[in-house]
């Protein structure tokens, strides 16, 4: 499969819908689309050919099979020449009817006439390597997908601009000045090019890793914007976490029944609170038992709380508290927590304060619901900054980028204490080659076809 080939794929997800977009890139894209698109012909106009028409360009017809001349879809179609589009190939963009048959029908003649179905983010990945976005911004592509709140949203367009990428290019350039300098010298002693003072090396190295180090640490604000605060709803058995599930989530998605041990398992749903996402997680109740399911489901209980950003603690205020009770708080201790003491519509048979921080909550009512999300807001909002108000690009989402950035923040401080220890300029100047090449990681500079990989198989095929 090599690049110069034109790729076909649907870019909209399958099912019913207004419209379905199948998408093509490449060099035969045009002449493809003649091969099987008709414009509308009134008055005895010649028909418009895609190839012939202007770039930007949407033209009304009908895809029609080239073999038998049947009719497939009234379409729109799209004219987008290189280099002004998404990955400066020459592109067709189809708009047929909504739902599956259409579109698949568009697409299997696109693909007999000549052009193959796209890999995972293929349209992305030939954006990166024809130069018209890094690799730091392929990747804000794939996030700005996947978002799951306003905030992560936000984010995702932050390094899709280039904000990341201008902070990693701007100490790039920094250490490049340091390198070039340095190699000069050691190329070129007869030149007589002035050295720097090991005191000005020292401080450009430090200042470059210290920068690096401020954006690594980031990165737990970042994870906590993509993937949302994973929050685990924990408790003793028929406490009513699962009843606490729905009623924050809007719908019926827990089973709830009056027997203990209904839930088996952890269930995970996403919910955004005050434009942050939070991955929420209904628990087994956490009880001695002898059923080897519940043992197991107990155990998974235990492992989301140990693996949880925030954990809610749910109490029955209509019953005294259990051993089990005390089991699950002590389980959370040392986590960030909430304690929610639920059946605040039932007469209380203890004091909220005997357990600390409490709020009182109804899952039958829906009382101190909203002061239950404004508390998680918090808690969220105490670890995860607005990328608002930070600087473009100043918050980090991917693990990726902040192991380059320690790698390279590593290199710099071993280049450091080579020049303080008065170690030659030569193994200075390989450890900040080797920062150089960690942060190219991040935007691109230097890749590696596994690297690539990785990245682009987690796209949708389309994109």
């Amino acid at each position: 499969m090599g690049e110069n080939d034109t790729i076909a794929a649907i870019s909209t997800p399958p099912g019913e819908g207004g419209i379905a977009i199948v998408r093509l890139s490449g060099p035969k894209a045009l002449y493809i689309a003649d091969g099987i698109f008709s414009s509308s012909v009134k008055d005895g106009k010649k028909r418009k050919r895609p190839s012939a028409a202007k770039s930007h360009r949407m033209l009304y017809g009908f895809i029609a099979d080239p073999a038998t001349g049947e009719q497939v879809d009234e379409v729109l179609l799209s004219v987008m020449r290189a280099p002004n589009t998404y990955t400066r190939e020459d592109m067709i963009e189809i708009n047929c009817h909504g739902g599956g048959i259409p579109a698949r029908k568009t697409l299997e003649l696109v693909l007999n006439g000549g052009a193959r179905l796209a890999e995972p983010g293929e349209f992305t990945k030939r954006a990166f390597l024809n130069g018209r976005i890094d690799l730091s911004q392929a990747e804000a592509v794939l996030e700005l997908i996947q978002a799951k709140s306003a905030q992560a949203e936000k984010l995702a367009l932050e390094q899709l601009s280039g904000g990341l990428s201008g902070k990693i290019n701007a100490v790039r350039d920094g250490l490049a000045d340091i390198c070039a300098h340095m190699e000069a010298y050691l190329d070129f002693p007869e030149e007589g090019i002035e050295e720097k003072t090991e005191g000005q090396l020292k401080a450009g190295i430090e200042q470059a890793r210290e920068n690096l180090l401020a954006l690594s640490r980031t990165y737990e604000e970042g994870r906590l914007i993509r993937e949302g605060l994973k929050t685990a709803i924990a408790g003793r058995a028929n406490v009513g976490k699962s009843s606490l599930l729905n009623a924050l989530l809007g719908q019926e998605r827990a089973i709830v029944t009056p027997l203990p041990g209904t839930t088996r398992d952890v269930i995970s749903e996403y919910i955004n609170i005050g434009g942050f996402a939070l991955r929420i997680m209904d628990t087994a109740g956490i009880r001695r038992t002898e059923d080897i399911a519940e043992m197991e489901g107990v155990r998974r209980s235990r492992q989301a709380i140990e693996g949880a950003d925030l954990v809610i603690c749910v109490l029955d205020g209509s019953a005294r508290l259990t051993d089990e009770d005390r089991e699950v708080l002590e389980a959370a201790e040392g986590k960030k927590r909430i304690v929610a003491v639920n059946k605040a519509d039932l007469p209380r048979a203890w004091r909220p304060g005997e357990s600390g921080d409490c709020i009182s909550v109804s899952a039958k009512t829906g009382a101190g619901l909203e002061a239950l999300k404004e508390r998680i807001r918090e808690s969220f909002t105490s670890r995860a900054k607005d990328p608002a108000e930070a600087a473009p690009g100043a918050i980090i989402t991917s693990l990726r980028h902040k192991t380059a950035l320690e790698r390279a923040a590593q290199a710099l401080e071993r280049g450091g204490g080579a020049l303080s220890d008065g170690m030659p300029l030569e193994v200075v100047s390989i450890e900040l080659r080797d920062a150089l090449d960690a942060l190219g990681e991040i935007t691109g500079m230097v890749t590696t076809e596994d690297i690539l990989r990785k990245i682009f198989d987690e796209f949708c095929i389309g994109k």
